[in-house]
């Protein structure tokens, strides 16, 4: 089991200067690898193994054709690189097979500029930590972090990333052990639920309570459109257009450090107060294609990974119920199936009399499927409220 612990890097401008230059050597080692690929396919038919390809890096340096690379003396952050390209064309080949309407969509490594290649790895050489001083050595640069918690676990590796503001933070991956029990294991409740996501309502349970999220897009759009006209207009490659950049940036982290903070308390409430959550495996990418700005808003797809760690964490399960379950138009009563359902019927009718909310109906839906797929109803008892009649 592996959990990673993320922190900011304090650093002056020559520290920073330092990380940029090596962050641009991992640029052109990744550009140049992606070309000999891209090249021996077309001469070949097929892509060189990825042991070939380190070789034939290691044989430029040996040879003195790239003495800045090996100047760097991250011979395992090299290989790291290779590894990034190869598990970019495994996860294309993967989508491919499986059949591109399913699944979310997958594209081959692309080539790319400094300003879109962020971060490079490290894995056991290259680096030293210092928890008890808060400190990180990388290469021959000792950096400071803001040591915001201790780390658990064995740190195996550390990833070096720089955000759109130009500021540095470290990612240390620890590996906790198979025997590693959790410290923060929540006492079991007793309570299960299912949870339907909605546009009008980010999340409602099973048992009638519902969950709002600020829509933080929605809130800063003025402040975003007069950052955005301002960036714009300013003269490209000037140092007015690169300040107008960062404060576009920071306002964008600060949208996205917002939503992230509601996800995270909101996730910890769920898994406090639940053993089993069930939710439905929905086609994100349709919904934005339908919907658009709102669903990309909410941030549907972060929350649910966000709980899955938290589940993870606290001892609790999270299941996903198959995404063709018609959970809003079967009735939770009689269990009628009503076709002529639409998006703009927010109370759910049926011919048996059942009235109540379209989302609570939803919910109830997905919560007995989940118990039912997993072989626990009858277990897990239904913590819903008795809908209105």
């Amino acid at each position: 089991m592996r959990k990673s612990f993320k922190f900011k890097l304090f650093q002056n401008k020559k520290k920073a200067s330092q990380l940029n230059d090596e962050l641009w050597q991992f640029h052109l080692i990744y550009n140049h690898s992606l070309a000999l690929i891209k090249r021996h396919y077309k001469l070949f038919g097929k892509n060189p193994s990825k042991n070939d390809l380190q070789k034939h890096l290691k044989k430029l340096m040996d040879l003195g054709l790239r003495p800045e690379w090996k100047a760097l003396g991250y011979s395992q952050g090299i290989q790291q690189v290779t590894d990034r390209i190869y598990l970019s064309y495994s996860a294309f080949f993967g989508w491919c097979k499986k059949g591109k309407s399913k699944g979310e969509r997958k594209s081959p490594p692309k080539f790319r500029p400094f300003r879109k290649y962020k971060s490079f790895t490290l894995k056991q050489a290259g680096w030293k930590l210092d928890e008890k001083n808060g400190k990180i050595l990388i290469g021959k640069i000792w950096y400071r972090y803001n040591k915001s918690r201790n780390i658990e676990g064995i740190p195996k590796t550390i990833t070096i990333k720089r955000d759109n503001v130009g500021e540095w933070f470290i990612a240390i991956s620890c590996d906790l052990g198979e025997d590693f029990i959790p410290e923060k294991i929540a006492s079991t409740t007793g309570k299960s639920a299912g949870f339907d996501f909605g546009l009008k309502t980010f999340l409602t349970s099973s048992d009638g309570k519902e969950h709002d999220s600020n829509e933080y897009l929605k809130t800063h759009l003025r402040e975003l459109k007069r950052k955005s006209r301002n960036f714009s207009k300013k003269l490209g490659g000037s140092k007015n257009k690169i300040k107008a950049r960062k404060s576009l940036a920071r306002l964008h982290r600060k949208i996205a450090n917002k939503r992230k903070d509601t996800h995270f308390k909101l996730a910890l409430d769920l898994v406090e107060n639940y053993d089993y959550l069930f939710f439905e495996d929905l086609n994100l990418q349709g919904m934005k294609k339908l919907w658009g700005r709102k669903v990309s808003d909410y941030g549907f797809s972060d929350f649910l990974r966000i709980l899955e760690h938290k589940a993870c964490e606290h001892g609790k399960l999270l299941h996903k119920i198959d995404r063709f379950f018609p959970s809003s138009k079967l009735c939770s009563c009689c269990g009628n199936l009503k076709d002529d359902l639409s998006l703009k019927d927010r109370i759910y009718e049926c011919q048996c009399g059942h009235k109540t909310d379209r989302d609570l109906n939803a919910a109830i839906n997905i919560f007995r499927e989940g118990a039912s797929s997993l072989g626990l109803d009858g277990v897990i008892r239904d913590t819903r409220l008795v809908s209105v009649a």
